[in-house]
């Protein structure tokens, strides 16, 4: 019912369905959902969230930007591979010595601004010219990066439900001690959790790097909350043991339109971030209400 009068209310608003606002929407949908995607991973495990994944993908842009010089397949690989690594550490740190998830997230987050910003100068790096033109294109009339993001998200979709890792995801979510007794190795699990969101993060870090031609730390600023905001949104229990793939795209369709909605009616930041922060307080409620009968 909420996300029919949502529709009714975007499709009333001026602009929302003209072609730059759809391509801005589009934009938005492909680099949050990305993000989201490795979130839900987090969240379904146990973990909560993580608040350096935002960090992690713009770092990745950074270091593609730095390295497009040497060809797009050199700078894809650098950048995935560190970002598959900067939070599979992370992941090895929680899974193993079963530390703070979020104690751990906000120094790895501080960790990678610090450094990125040491050896960058503080300033922005730039991508060769036209090395990723290729994701500007648009596939089968889609922009190039809502492609990429529904590929991920399928992917992400079919591992959680169809493969014996995604099946210890929900088990070690639902209670890591049981999953012990049962034989899971859950710090694998755990690692395995984060090394997929550093993957999903790293992807983003490079649509970032193609779309503004640039790899900065100002990039990652915000993707996490909006993130967390559209995993939770879209039903996955904070606590972990449930939730898809698929209701965090939901979750992220949600939250983009209803940024564009209030953007396109005139509301400035504050008031979004407000709004938004609202309906996430009710979606913890209403999870908190449901285990509670």
């Amino acid at each position: 019912m909420g996300v029919l009068f949502l529709l009714v209310v975007a499709f009333t608003t001026p602009g929302f369905v003209s072609l730059p606002n759809m391509m801005a929407l589009s934009g938005t949908v492909s680099l949050v959902g990305c993000v989201a995607v490795g979130m839900t991973f987090i969240t379904i495990s146990g973990n909560i969230m993580s608040f350096a994944l935002g960090a992690t993908a713009a770092a990745t842009s950074m270091l593609i930007a730095h390295y497009s010089s040497a060809g797009a397949g050199m700078a894809i690989a650098i950048g995935l591979v560190f970002a598959l690594a900067v939070s599979g550490i992370q992941g090895l740190i929680v899974g193993v010595f079963r530390a703070n998830p979020l104690i751990v997230s906000i120094a790895s987050l501080s960790l990678l601004f610090g450094t990125a910003q040491y050896f960058s100068g503080g300033q922005s790096l730039y991508v060769e010219t036209n090395v990723f033109a290729w994701l500007k294109s648009r596939p089968f009339g889609l922009p190039a990066a809502m492609v990429v993001f529904v590929a991920i998200a399928i992917l992400g979709e079919l591992i959680l439900r169809f493969t014996r890792f995604g099946q210890h995801i929900l088990l070690v979510g639902s209670n890591i001690n049981a999953s012990v007794v049962a034989g899971i190795r859950t710090w694998r699990t755990v690692l395995g959790c984060y090394a997929l969101a550093g993957l999903c993060a790293g992807v983003c870090g490079l649509l970032l790097a193609a779309r503004f031609g640039s790899g900065t730390m100002e990039f990652g600023i915000g993707y996490d909350y909006s993130a967390i905001s559209a995993v939770l949104v879209g039903g996955t229990a904070i606590a972990g043991g449930s939730g898809s793939v698929l209701r965090t795209v939901i979750g992220v369709l949600v939250i983009a339109v209803l940024q564009s909605i209030l953007l396109l009616r005139g509301f400035e930041t504050q008031y979004q971030y407000f709004l938004i922060g609202v309906i996430v307080l009710l979606a913890i409620l209403v999870q908190g209400r449901r285990v509670a009968s």
